[in-house]
């Protein structure tokens, strides 16, 4: 039997460090060099009990995709709870997210590469993640309104449109070209 069942540990505290070691290997190796049989052997687990928590290489790698989208989350979840007006809120969101995503390429490439595969495959995390953000600018745009700082019929449209605008500064392959 594996390390990890002999030790008592959870099937979440397994699931999580699963996930802790392929995103170290994705990191430092990149996600097309880093095979299960990878994760598993630093685990001191065998392959068949990776599959145990995760179905495929994509379920990994799907997760991981969803961690490093979180950062950004987090970070425009932080400006739009911030007691501001609207209008600053919706700057400093989109300034920060900018400035997010443009460090991910420059300071953790591997990571950056991952989003820009999952966004080519169309994956369902990107589509979470991004209804997840034109969420919290639709917040924001009907704060400004109801503060009258916004003059806006359809505060989701106007959030689709303000996602729309911004994508040259949010998308990671277009910021890849204006760099």
């Amino acid at each position: 039997m594996d390390l990890l069942f002999r030790t008592g540990i959870d099937s979440d505290e397994v699931r999580a460090r699963i996930l802790e070691v392929a995103e170290e290997h994705f990191r430092r190796i990149g996600y097309a060099k880093t095979s299960v049989a990878d994760i598993a052997s630093e685990l001191g687990m065998s392959r068949a009990n990776v599959y145990r928590f995760f179905p495929s290489r994509e379920a990994i790698k799907e997760s991981i995709c969803r961690r490093v989208l979180n950062g950004t989350v987090e970070v425009a979840f932080k400006i739009a709870r911030r007691s501001a007006p609207p209008l600053e809120k919706l700057e400093e969101l989109l300034t920060a997210v900018h400035h997010h995503n443009k460090t991910k390429l420059l300071n953790d490439r591997r990571m950056h590469d991952l989003i820009v595969t999952a966004m080519r495959e169309n994956r369902l995390v990107i589509k979470a993640h991004t209804e997840q953000m034109v969420t919290i600018l639709e917040a924001i745009i009907r704060e400004g309104i109801e503060t009258g700082e916004c003059e806006v019929e359809d505060p989701a449209e106007a959030a689709r449109a303000v996602k729309t605008a911004f994508m040259p500064f949010f998308h990671p392959i277009l910021i890849e070209h204006c760099l």
